[in-house]
């Protein structure tokens, strides 16, 4: 068994370039060799700035193929069948014969034994996988044809410690690796892997991400645990960091304590977004002005902690000169100039969009039952910080501005809050806002946005969302459930457009509502199932519940999905199912619909009219609105109920000789299911 190492040596690749081709050009390189029925044991890639390194271990040197015989198409189908056989097969005309077998007639041929080369194999495997990758972002230089995610330097690709003879654009494979010199690039003969990574070894190169990752964690650890300082792992600032060494060497640095005086959010977006940098924090979770700093280099005399400080400061300078500049600056004046600074082409700007805000607060404020001023208020200077020297500088603190500059205006607390989290939940994980007032702007700003691109039809398609309004939905839903919300939907929708129109904005769109809470049911679908809710539940609870009250819909779902497998449930489906499964035989046999309701008069045992009082009993309960809201309760009326079904079934006959008597029964039971169809679909539910 021989080894396959191949290393793409180029520039620096960027951190999500660099993972994307590391896993993809691996699987195609995978797929291909198990294409060719080349087996292997062991497959790997790595990567570094600078190196896309792929292992495979354990693949034979040659193939030796059996002789066998291979069937082909029917004799009857179309010459391209018999085209496509041929090629796919490597075979000839000449070695084609027919053969009548149980099916038909059918082209066989024989296969020749024969010894495969894999190295030979590879030659041509290795260039196609590579070319076959789409760079999500790539490049082109010089007058070369590749394009590649950075400049493409030299390839590598032994098999066996041979060299895989091939050609990859103007490059041609070799045993050479290039390895940083103070002046220029070291060349480095490779032989084995084991050689690749001696050598990458001899110059303190850690070619695995993994082993990278642990080395710089355990760094950073080892110095905050020294220094009695926390250090918040942002996750993919790790990876990325990661990526961008290939000798990680970590190291603590600091700036002058005076930029702690700024909101920590600037402090921290600028070392981790700007700068790559990881802020420490004290025991007391407050930010520190220590940072960690994971840099490519021994920093033997002090150069790069010394420039990346003065970086820092550099950047801090600016921002605190804009963070004094700005907070001075009153909220209510900057609104007018939300007038110069458009939201999108067709629905005006950013102040127009306020003021469309300001109208809806007072729907939604009647709706929750909160303070119609303090909405207003929120609503009305929300995007005020978009104006601000600080938000151009720091897109990401939009809303996280305004709350500072707020707060330092001497705005009640509640409005301040509502400023940042009207912008929540950010992502479909991320958290909602749970402050009423800043609840009721979040619901408010999201309805605006959907009912705005929706009535200039920039709805989203199956491939596109470039407005995330997907992700909008999925917020506002979120916003709805998880603060247990009532509200009315339809009516905030309709106001939604009144206040367009008022500005003058025309929708192309004449069916925004419709479509809006359409849109936004299926949403609801997708979140419910991420709530791991069957399918034929969401179908169940929507199928019997038209309305936009999401709140009532998340509660059934939930309820019957974790009472699905419980006697409850199965009390219920059961008997639902008994009497319906009778209704669809009758219907079907007699060919209509049963319809009308059932007569006194024509009960003949007892049994039916204890169902039918049980039925009524029921229904009356479903007419009292705020019984219907604990549906806890619900279940275990309609469970309640089961007693009287079974007497019914046991002792009365529904297919009674009098036909009027039958109809009668067959009502009765249509009733029953009509009743329990009130609370959800039951005959949607598959089973318990």
């Amino acid at each position: 068994m021989a080894e396959l190492f191949i290393e793409l040596f180029s520039e620096d690749i960027p951190p999500k370039l660099q993972t994307d081709a590391r896993q993809k050009i691996k699987q195609t390189i995978e797929e291909r060799l198990t294409k060719k029925e080349i087996k292997f044991n062991l497959s790997k890639s790595f990567s570094t700035p600078k190196r896309l390194v792929f292992f495979i271990d354990g693949i034979p040197e040659k193939i030796e193929q059996k002789k066998k015989t291979i069937k082909g198409p029917k004799v009857q189908a179309p010459q391209v069948a018999l085209d496509g056989f041929i090629k796919s097969n490597n075979l000839n005309k000449k070695d084609i014969y027919k053969k009548n077998i149980e099916n038909g007639e059918f082209y066989f041929a024989e296969i020749k034994p024969k010894v495969i080369d894999i190295l030979k194999e590879l030659q041509l495997i290795i260039p196609e996988a590579l070319q076959s990758y789409s760079w999500k972002k790539s490049m082109r230089w010089s007058a070369y044809d590749l394009s590649w995610g950075r400049p493409l330097k030299s390839i590598i690709a032994l098999f066996n410690s041979k060299v895989v003879n091939f050609n990859f654009f103007h490059l041609q494979s070799n045993n050479l690796t290039s390895i940083d010199g103070i002046k220029e690039d070291k060349i480095k003969k490779i032989n084995s892997f084991k050689s690749y990574l001696s050598t990458l070894k001899s110059q303190n190169i850690i070619l695995d991400q993994e082993k990278r990752k642990n080395i710089i964690v355990k760094k950073m650890n080892n110095i905050c645990n020294n220094k009695n300082l926390k250090n918040k792992f942002n996750v993919k600032l790790l990876e990325e960091v990661v990526n961008l060494v290939e000798k990680p060497n970590v190291m603590l640095c600091k700036f002058d304590e005076v930029y702690l005086k700024i909101p920590q959010e600037i402090l921290i977006v600028t070392m981790q977004q700007h700068q790559k940098y990881f802020p420490l924090f004290d025991n007391n979770d407050q930010i520190t002005n220590l940072f960690l700093l994971v840099s490519n280099l021994l920093d033997k005399h002090g150069y790069i902690k010394t420039g990346n400080q003065r970086v820092i400061e550099a950047r801090l300078a600016d921002a605190k000169f804009f963070w004094e500049k700005n907070k001075a600056q009153n909220l209510v004046k900057q609104v007018s100039k939300l007038k110069n600074l458009s939201f999108f082409k067709k629905l005006g700007t950013f102040y127009d969009r306020t003021q469309r805000l300001r109208r809806l607060s007072s729907i939604i404020s009647d709706q929750l039952n909160l303070s119609k001023e303090k909405i207003e208020i929120a609503s009305s200077i929300c995007k005020a910080d978009l104006v601000s020297d600080l938000v151009g500088e720091y897109p990401e603190l939009q809303g996280t501005m305004g709350k500072y500059f707020a707060k330092e205006q001497g705005f009640d607390e509640d409005i301040s809050l509502a400023i940042s989290d009207h912008y929540l939940p950010i992502g479909f994980n991320s958290e909602v806002p749970t402050k009423p007032i800043g609840t009721a702007v979040a619901l408010i700003d999201k309805i605006d946005m959907l009912v705005g691109f929706f009535g200039i039809n920039e709805k989203p398609t199956s491939s596109k969302d470039p407005f995330a309004l997907r992700r909008t939905g999925i917020g506002l839903l979120r916003i709805i459930t998880e603060n247990k919300l009532s509200i009315q939907l339809k009516d905030l929708i309709n106001y939604s457009i009144v206040t367009y129109e008022e500005q003058g904005v025309k929708f192309s769109n004449n069916s925004v509502t419709m479509e809006v809470l359409i849109f936004l049911r299926e949403r609801f679908k997708n979140l419910l199932k991420d709530k791991k809710v069957r399918n034929d539940i969401i179908e169940a609870v929507y199928s019997s519940n038209t309305s936009n009250d999401f709140l009532s819909l998340y509660k059934k779902c939930l309820l019957i999905n974790k009472n699905i497998s419980k006697d409850i449930c199965k009390n219920i489906i059961g008997t639902y199912k008994r009497a319906s499964n009778i209704i669809y035989q009758e219907s079907k046999s007699e060919k209509e619909d049963i319809l009308g309701q059932p007569e006194l008069f024509l009960f003949k045992k007892d049994e039916e009219k204890n169902l039918y009082k049980k039925i009524n009993e029921i229904r009356q309960y479903f007419t009292n609105t705020k019984k219907q809201e604990s549906y806890e309760e619900t279940l275990k009326i309609l469970a309640e109920a089961k007693p009287a079904t079974d007497n019914f079934f046991d002792n009365v006959i529904v297919n009674d000789e009098n036909s009027d008597i039958k109809k009668n029964r067959l009502e009765l039971l249509q009733m029953f299911c009509k009743t329990y169809n009130n609370f959800i679909d039951f005959s949607k539910v598959e089973g318990a």
